[in-house]
């Protein structure tokens, strides 16, 4: 049995996972999702790790291996790093097996990622940090239109006539969504609009790397975002791609628990190589 653990440092939060790993599969042990709010990431990766320990009652000396993943090179209590795209693409594959390519919608940028059934990264694309497809930008729009987050969803989907938001910039989309809401276009309507832009996007980029088939899974912080998600299979069916969106209530989680993943799998190497000596 092997005790591993994946941290994904974020720029909009930090996720921990502790997994065990036998030969009968993994399994949770326990999980830690933190908004970074202006904190330092280091300090949060550490709170995340010690409060997902005590949650399943382990000690940090009866972890074999701890593996961080996106901006996590610098956690001192690492044991190694792994590139986010080897991360999300395996934790895909952990919460949807069907998943053949990875849609990882975080707070500055959207990636897709085309992977093979072991979870392999076969290639990827992913928009620019000042697009108007991020998580950032729908929390600055939800700011100003006074809406919570997690009544995004919701609110898109009640659209009965969808505004929409041409521009790829982010500037330049909230000026559009301020001129929207000074002629009197309701939230719904401009909700979708952005939705279906952002949709349309994504979409695109996974016609690029040529996932036209099978399970496309969404990770990363829009992933629980039910309009977009529904607004994404539009965008698919219009584009002709035989593709279909899904996401998972832990979706926010592929990142570490691909980080955990692998991460048992490099400490068994280790061991077989003659690295590193069997740990109790």
């Amino acid at each position: 049995m092997t005790i591993t653990a994946g941290i994904d440092v974020g720029t909009g939060a930090i996720k921990a996972a502790l997994f065990e790993v036998d030969d009968k599969g993994n399994h949770w042990l326990a999980r830690r999702n933190l908004k970074i709010r202006q904190r330092d990431p280091l300090q949060l990766a550490t709170q995340a790790y010690e409060e997902t320990l005590a949650e399943a009652g382990f000690e940090p000396e009866q972890v074999h291996y701890v593996a961080t993943t996106g901006e996590g090179e610098n956690v001192s209590f690492a044991t190694g790093h792994f590139y986010s795209m080897t991360t999300h693409g395996r934790g895909a594959l952990y919460l949807e097996p069907e998943s053949r390519s990875v849609l990882d919608i975080g707070a500055l940028h959207g990636r897709a990622i085309k992977v093979d059934e072991r979870g392999k990264v076969l290639t990827y694309r992913m928009t620019s940090q000042c697009a108007s497809g991020s998580g950032q930008f729908l929390e600055n729009i939800s700011r100003y239109l006074g809406i919570a987050q997690n009544e995004i969803g919701e609110l898109s989907k009640q659209a009965d006539d969808p505004e929409t938001v041409s521009s790829i910039c982010a500037v330049l989309a909230e000026t559009d969504v301020i001129n929207m809401v000074s002629r009197g276009i309701s939230a719904p309507n401009i909700l979708r609009g952005i939705h279906l832009s952002m949709a349309d996007r994504l979409a695109k980029l996974l016609r690029v790397i040529k996932a036209d088939d099978g399970i496309t899974f969404l990770s990363g912080g829009l992933a629980l975002d039910e309009g977009l998600l529904d607004a994404l299979n539009h965008s698919l069916g219009k584009m002709k791609l035989k593709i279909t969106a899904r996401n998972h209530p832990d979706s926010p989680f592929a990142g570490a628990i691909g980080a955990a993943i692998w991460g048992a799998f490099r400490y068994e190497k280790l061991l077989q190589s003659g690295m590193l000596a069997k740990a109790s």
